[in-house]
């Protein structure tokens, strides 16, 4: 500790910072459809999300040594270029959160990581087999397997109920839901947490406090903990509502189904080692429980924006990371300009935010949002239930059954 320089220290309370916006960020993957289903009251599941995201951060290091010590070669990596990799990851969580976009904390972390440097060493001082083997790759094939098992579950689920009305098995689910939450708040823990672990780790082996391949100090654990349990508890709550209500309409079945799928592949993925994105796991996780229930459909709209951002995050971190590098390469002024840029764009995101704010009050509140071209065709061809179908009979009976005329007067006599 005593060979912690003021660059050092302002690079670890960054990355503390990035650590805070990557809990309200990702509240949504652990929460949102417990909170959507009623299974928990918004702010008893945040609170219980944040104490797991706490213990699951001392539960394995295998996702922050891929961090500290595989993406980049960390010799000849500067303090700076960390610092410059953080800004670009924190202000894309900001603007995404912002747009209540579920993108991806970890992926906005890599490009801001990736594009520092480039700027500052060149290619050659990112390992581009790491990159797609541990980043890339997972990326990919992670929200697919996760929605596929989903789907899957979600059919057995209902296959296994069929003979069993839903409101006598909803309470059963219900806690079986808040299980399979705090099973995926425990994985985020042990892959989302880690990463903020990983990069002060990075910060502290390119200052030379650290030798290389080093293992996180304790300390470094227990802060990176805390911060992203501190930032699960202040609830991402615009994020929270796009999961839980504005991504499809989930039943305790298909939330149970969701988060137990989103769970199992978080922490396999956490053994090997694989710094996936939760975000996109528990999105395709939501979305395969969606086509999972007969009837039941996927905003496609909301999903097309989703997946858009998935793709962006990368490369537009990356552009900032490397912009903010370019700046700390001229000296002390580049390292003050990019902290007060980050201070100013984070100050106007949070102003733009008061205008319409999302709290626990109100989050799942529907919203009038047009379904799209596919979800109505969905819609239109799926079997209504019961009750509707019989209303609408009557209805059109109604409508064809010639109005009653009524009786005639009887003719008044004339009058002589």
């Amino acid at each position: 500790m005593e060979h912690i320089t003021l660059l050092l220290a302002i690079v670890i309370a960054t990355a503390l910072v990035f650590d805070f916006t990557n809990g309200f960020h990702d509240t949504a993957n652990a929460m949102a459809t417990t909170i959507s289903t009623g299974a928990l009251k918004p702010k008893i599941a945040v609170a219980m999300s944040a104490v797991l995201n706490l213990v699951g951060a001392f539960l394995s290091v295998e996702v922050a040594k891929t961090i500290s010590g595989g993406i980049i070669d960390e010799k000849g990596i500067r303090t700076e270029v960390i610092f410059a990799a953080l800004v670009g990851a924190i202000l894309w969580n900001l603007l995404t959160w912002l747009l209540g976009l579920p993108s991806s904390s970890s992926h906005a972390l890599f490009g801001g990581l990736i594009g520092a440097a480039v700027m500052s060493a060149g290619w050659s001082s990112v390992h581009g087999s790491t990159v797609v083997t541990k980043v890339l790759l997972p990326a990919a094939a992670a929200p697919i397997v996760a929605g596929i098992a989903a789907l899957l579950a979600t059919k057995l689920t209902y296959r296994f109920n069929r003979n069993t009305s839903e409101k006598a098995t909803a309470k059963g689910y219900r806690a079986g839901q808040i299980a399979s939450a705090g099973l995926v708040s425990l994985a985020h823990g042990t892959n989302d947490a880690q990463k903020t672990m990983g990069i002060i780790t990075l910060a502290l082996v390119t200052s030379g406090v650290l030798h290389p391949g080093s293992n996180p100090p304790l300390w470094v654990i227990v802060s990176a903990g805390m911060a992203i349990a501190m930032g699960t508890y202040i609830g991402g709550w615009r994020i929270i509502r796009t999961m839980g209500k504005g991504l499809t309409e989930l039943r305790p079945p298909q939330g149970f189904a969701a988060q137990t799928g989103a769970a199992t592949v978080i922490l396999a993925s956490s053994h090997i080692g694989f710094s996936l994105s939760t975000t996109q796991v528990c999105s395709g996780s939501v979305m395969g429980a969606g086509l999972g229930r007969k009837g039941g459909v996927v905003r496609w709209s909301t999903a097309t924006r989703m997946v858009v951002a998935w793709c962006l995050t990368l490369p537009a971190a990356g552009l900032v990371g490397a912009g903010a590098e370019f700046l700390t390469k001229q000296g002390s002024w580049g390292i003050a300009a990019v902290g007060v840029l980050l201070i100013a764009g984070s100050g106007v995101i949070w102003s733009l935010s008061r205008r319409q704010p999302v709290d626990h009050t109100h989050v799942t509140n529907d919203e009038a949002e047009p379904a799209g071209v596919i979800t109505t065709a969905i819609a239109a061809v799926s079997p209504p239930p019961t009750g509707v179908a019989v209303a609408a009979t009557d209805l059109k009976a109604t409508i064809q059954a010639p109005a009653p005329v009524a009786p005639a007067d009887p003719p008044t006599p004339a009058t002589v």
